[in-house]
């Protein structure tokens, strides 16, 4: 065999090994049932009692109302009483008299999540949602505000607020605050169950303990690893040898003639 020759059989045979090193590989990844795409949400939320829209996994509405609670340390505060806001009533029934709260919120905490997610085409079992979303606050625009709220209520930070002077709000002034959710990178969390997407086992446990999913957070996000090039150099390795061979037995036959 002419060193021409054999260089050139030489490029096609490493030519090939890297071209069946890549199909397989090509095929494993769509076969794989990893999604391929982004998640998408669907149809909007919406808190229809302020007009606030949503176009992500979830919605969160979180009232707050300013009340009194007792004090921690009593020699502190206004006769063992301090003023706080929170997100459920505080009873007062047996506080001293002047220290009085509503019985109860005039407006709920709500919450609302997608039920047309989607990914690559295919249905997102609202289980993930709820497993792997993250909350982020959500400023939403108040154009749509009914007038009888707007009556109540004016911007206030993230959310709205009805205290006339925000500085110094009252006892029972409400202050109203939203979160959307949103999903993390969901590489290596789920597979195709029954036509719809769902968590896989170990993803779940995960999720079942949210401090170890924080710490875990690199883990559970990062890329699978791509074996593409360890296949292709194996696969080129025998090509190399097995182009070297051809030419050495070609080399010891026109020794021998």
């Amino acid at each position: 065999m002419k060193p021409f020759a054999a260089a050139r059989a030489f490029s096609a045979l490493a030519l090939a090994a890297m071209a069946c090193a890549a199909a397989p590989v090509a095929a494993q990844d769509e076969d794989s049932g990893e999604p391929l795409g982004e998640p998408v949400a669907g149809a909007g939320l919406r808190d229809r009692d302020f007009g606030v829209l949503s176009r992500q996994f979830g919605l969160d509405r979180r009232v707050e109302m300013y009340q009194w609670r007792r004090s921690a340390d009593p020699a502190a505060g206004l006769g063992g009483y301090e003023r706080i806001w929170n997100a459920a009533p505080i009873d007062s029934s047996q506080f001293a008299p002047g220290h009085v709260n509503p019985t109860r919120l005039p407006l709920e905490n709500r919450r609302w999540w997608s039920e047309s997610a989607t990914l690559d085409g295919k249905r997102l079992d609202s289980e993930v949602l709820r497993a792997l979303g993250e909350w982020s606050v959500f400023r939403p625009n108040f154009s749509r505000l009914p007038s009888n709220l707007a009556a109540t209520f004016q911007p206030e930070g993230d959310g709205l607020g009805s205290s006339e002077n925000p500085l110094a709000p009252q006892i029972g002034d409400l202050r109203v605050t939203w979160r959307e959710l949103r999903l993390p990178a969901l590489e290596g969390k789920l597979e195709l169950r029954e036509g719809a997407w769902q968590l896989k086992p170990e993803a779940a446990a995960a999720a079942l303990n949210a401090a170890p999913a924080r710490a875990n957070a690199t883990v559970l996000g990062e890329q699978p690893r791509d074996e593409r090039w360890s296949w292709g150099w194996l696969v080129v390795g025998v090509a190399l040898a097995a182009a070297l061979l051809l030419w050495l037995r070609g080399r010891r036959r026109r020794r021998a003639a």
